[in-house]
C-alpha cells in the first residue's frame, strides 16, 4: 500500500510542478507532462516502478479521449466540413503515410512493417496543436480551422488503423489465423477472450455482435439506465454510471479481440445526439484528463536515453527528416486549398509534429510484437522529440506572421474610398453593424484579415470590405481615419482589440471610437486606454434573457423592461465607479484598491438594486 502511496504522490507533484511551469513558458501542457516523466525516470527506476505496466493502465485515458471525440462528431458538422475534411485531412495522412512508407521499405522495411510505420508517423498531435491554437487565440483563423479539420480527419482515421493493426502482425497468414490474431495471439490464450478455439466466420460473428450491442445499447438502452439512475438525484452515482458504461464498452471490445477504443468511440457518435452528453461530457472528462497526463507522464518515463545516446544522430536525423516531410505536404496541401500568407505557414508548422495517437499505436505493436522492440523504441524517441519541438515552430511562426504583417503593403487591398466610418472586422458583429448603418444610408469602409470571408462578401456583391490588418496605421490611413468621425472596433481578438483602441485614442482625440470588449475586466482595459463607448459582446442579449425571464415568471412586460433598465442602469454606473481604480499594468486579483472597491460596490449595488426591483414591482398594477 505504502509503495503504490508513493508513487501516486511523486506522479502527482511531478504533474503539478511541471505543468504549470510549461504552460507559463507557452510550451503546452502535454509537454509539461513529457518533461515531467522525463524529470522522474530516474526516480522510477530506482523504485523498480514497470513504467511498460503502469503505461498500460493510463492508455484507458486515451480510449476516453475517442469518447468524447466520437459524441462531438455529429452527422451535420460533418458534412459541413466535409470537402476540407476529406481533401486536407485524407490528403494529409494519406500522401504522408505513402511517403514513410516508400522512406522506410528504402531502409530495409518489410511491406507491412513499413505500413505501420507510416500510419504511426503520418497522425499528429492533437493535445499540443488545439490547446497551443486556443491559447494563441489562432483556432477561429482560416489556418487554425485548416489544422483542425486534418486533426479531426486524423482522429476518425486512428480507429480503423487500430483495428486493422494486428492484421499486419502476421503478412503471410492474413485471413488464415483470424481467429488467433483477432485475440491477440498465443501471448495472451490465458486471458478471458469470447473468440478462443473460434474459426475465422465464427469470430466475425461475435465481433460484429459486439459492435452492434454498443450501437444498439447506446441506442436504446442508455436513455432508461441514465434516466432510472438520475432518479436518485446523486450526482457521483450519475459519474459511476458513465464510468461503468465506457469500462464495461471497453472490456466488451477486449473481448472479442478489438481495440477498446473502437467500442468507446462508435459508443461516443451513437450518443452525440442523446439529451445526456454534455452531462457525460462533464462527467467523464475530469478522468480523461488525469489519466491523459498520466498516459504523457509515462511516455515520458519511458524515454529510452541509453538508446538515444547511442543512436543521437539517427534519431535527430528522422525526426528532422520526417518533420521536414509532412511540411512539405503540409504546405502543398494548403496552396491547393488556398489557404494564404502567414496561415499557410501556421497551418504547416502547427501540424508537422507526429502525436499521442503514436505512442498508442506503438504500444499495440509492442503487444502484439508487430515491429521490432529496436524499431519500435527509436520510433518513440521520435515522436517525443517531435513532439517536443513543436513549441519552437509555433515561435517560429510568429516570426513569420510578423513578417508578413509588416510586407502587408503588397498584399493588402488598395482602399480606394475614404468614408466618415471604419468598420475593423467584418465578423459575426461586424456585419450586423454594418448592415444597419447602410440601410441607414450611411457609407462605411470595412476592413477585415479574413480573405476567406471577404471573398464570400464579393460573390455577394458587398465591394466595400478591403483585405488587410486594421491595427495597421498606414492601412487606417489608406482609410482615411484623419477625417472619419466614426471607428468601430469589432474584430475578434481581444489583444488587437486594445491594441487598435488604444493608437485610435492617442493620435486621433476628436475621433469618436466604439470598440468590442470581450468581457467585464476587458471593457476596464479599453476605458483605461480613453475609449467611452464600449459594448461587452455578450452584454445585451444576456439583459434580454434577463428581461424574458422576469415575463416567464409572470412580471408584465412593461415592468420587466423597466427592471432590465434598471439593472443596466446601476451596472453602468457601477462600471465608472470602478474602472477608475483599474491599473492595466496591475493584474485585477492584485490590485488592492480595484478589489476593494469591487466588493464595496457589490454590496451597496445589490442593496440598492433590490430595493429598486421592488418598488417596480410593487408599482406594477396586477393584471385583470
Amino acid at each position: 500500500m505504502s509503495d503504490f502511496l508513493m508513487l501516486a504522490f511523486i506522479l502527482l507533484v511531478a504533474g503539478i510542478v511541471a505543468v504549470p511551469i510549461a504552460t507559463r513558458l507557452k510550451l503546452g501542457s502535454v509537454l509539461g507532462y513529457l518533461i515531467a516523466g522525463i524529470a522522474i525516470s530516474p526516480i522510477l527506476t530506482l523504485l523498480g516502478v514497470d513504467v511498460v505496466s503502469l503505461q498500460h493502465f493510463a492508455e484507458f485515458g486515451v480510449v476516453m479521449m475517442l469518447f468524447l471525440v466520437g459524441m462531438e462528431l455529429e452527422p451535420k458538422l460533418l458534412w459541413q466540413m466535409r470537402a476540407r475534411l476529406l481533401g486536407l485531412g485524407g490528403g494529409q495522412v494519406v500522401i504522408t503515410m505513402l511517403l514513410v512508407m516508400s522512406v522506410a521499405m528504402a531502409f530495409g522495411q518489410s511491406w507491412n512493417s513499413a505500413l505501420i510505420i507510416g500510419m504511426i508517423l503520418s497522425l499528429s498531435s492533437t493535445a499540443i496543436v488545439v490547446q497551443t491554437l486556443n491559447e494563441k487565440g489562432l483556432m477561429k483563423s482560416d489556418g487554425g480551422q485548416a489544422s483542425f479539420s486534418v486533426l479531426l480527419f486524423q482522429d476518425i482515421a486512428f480507429i480503423p488503423m487500430l483495428a486493422v493493426l494486428p492484421l499486419l502482425a502476421f503478412p503471410d497468414v492474413i485471413g488464415v489465423e483470424t481467429a488467433q490474431l483477432t485475440a491477440g495471439g498465443d501471448d495472451h490464450g490465458d486471458t478471458l477472450s469470447l473468440v478462443d478455439g473460434l474459426n475465422g466466420w465464427q469470430t466475425m460473428l461475435v465481433t460484429l455482435g459486439a459492435i452492434g450491442a454498443v450501437i444498439l445499447g447506446g441506442n436504446y438502452l442508455t436513455r432508461p439506465v441514465f434516466r432510472f439512475v438520475a432518479g436518485a438525484n446523486l450526482r457521483e452515482l450519475f459519474t459511476a454510471t458513465a464510468l461503468l458504461m465506457v469500462i464495461g464498452i471497453a472490456l466488451l471490445m477486449t473481448l472479442v479481440g478489438l481495440s477498446p477504443a473502437l467500442g468507446t468511440f462508435l459508443a461516443g457518435v451513437v450518443l452525440a445526439n442523446s439529451e445526456y452528453k454534455h452531462e457525460l461530457e462533464s462527467d467523464i472528462d475530469p478522468f480523461r484528463g488525469l489519466l491523459l497526463g498520466l498516459f504523457f507522464i509515462t511516455v515520458g518515463a519511458g524515454i529510452d536515453f541509453n538508446l538515444l545516446s547511442e543512436n543521437f544522430g539517427v534519431v535527430v536525423s528522422m525526426t528532422m527528416g520526417l518533420m521536414a516531410l509532412k511540411a512539405m505536404v503540409l504546405f502543398l496541401l494548403g496552396s491547393a486549398f488556398k489557404i494564404r500568407g502567414a496561415q499557410r505557414w501556421l497551418f504547416t508548422l502547427g501540424m508537422a509534429q507526429a502525436g499521442e495517437f503514436g505512442f498508442v499505436l506503438l504500444a499495440t505493436t509492442t503487444t502484439y510484437g508487430i515491429l521490432p522492440d529496436q524499431v519500435a523504441s527509436l520510433l518513440l524517441l521520435v515522436v517525443a522529440l517531435s513532439m517536443l519541438i513543436t513549441p519552437l515552430l509555433f515561435i517560429l511562426y510568429d516570426q513569420i506572421a510578423n513578417i508578413y504583417a509588416r510586407g502587408q503593403d503588397q498584399e493588402a487591398d488598395a482602399i480606394e474610398e475614404e468614408n466618415g466610418i471604419i468598420i475593423a472586422g467584418r465578423g459575426r458583429i461586424g456585419g450586423i453593424v454594418d448592415r444597419m448603418l447602410r440601410t441607414a444610408g450611411y457609407s462605411s469602409t470595412v476592413i477585415d484579415y479574413s480573405a476567406k470571408q471577404l471573398d464570400i462578401l464579393r460573390k455577394f456583391g458587398i465591394s466595400h470590405a478591403y483585405f488587410g490588418d486594421a491595427t495597421r496605421p498606414d492601412l487606417l490611413h489608406a482609410a482615411g481615419i484623419e477625417k472619419a468621425k466614426l471607428l468601430i472596433v469589432t474584430i475578434d481578438d481581444k489583444h488587437q482589440i486594445t491594441e487598435l483602441v488604444s493608437y485610435a485614442t492617442r493620435n486621433y482625440p476628436n475621433l469618436h471610437v466604439i470598440a468590442r470588449a470581450v468581457d467585464r475586466h476587458h471593457t476596464y482595459e479599453l476605458w483605461a486606454h480613453g475609449c467611452r463607448d464600449i459594448i461587452r459582446e455578450t452584454y445585451d442579449a444576456s439583459l434580454r434573457i434577463g428581461r424574458s425571464a422576469f415575463e416567464a415568471l409572470g412580471t408584465p412586460r412593461a415592468a420587466a423592461e423597466q427592471m432590465k433598465e434598471a439593472f443596466h442602469e446601476m451596472d453602468q454606473q457601477s462600471m465608472i465607479e470602478v474602472a477608475d481604480v483599474f491599473d492595466i499594468n496591475i493584474p485585477g486579483h492584485e490590485n488592492e484598491a480595484y478589489v476593494a472597491r469591487v466588493r464595496e460596490r457589490a454590496e451597496s449595488w445589490e442593496a440598492d438594486l433590490h430595493d429598486r426591483m421592488m418598488e417596480i414591482m410593487e408599482e406594477t398594477p396586477e393584471e385583470a
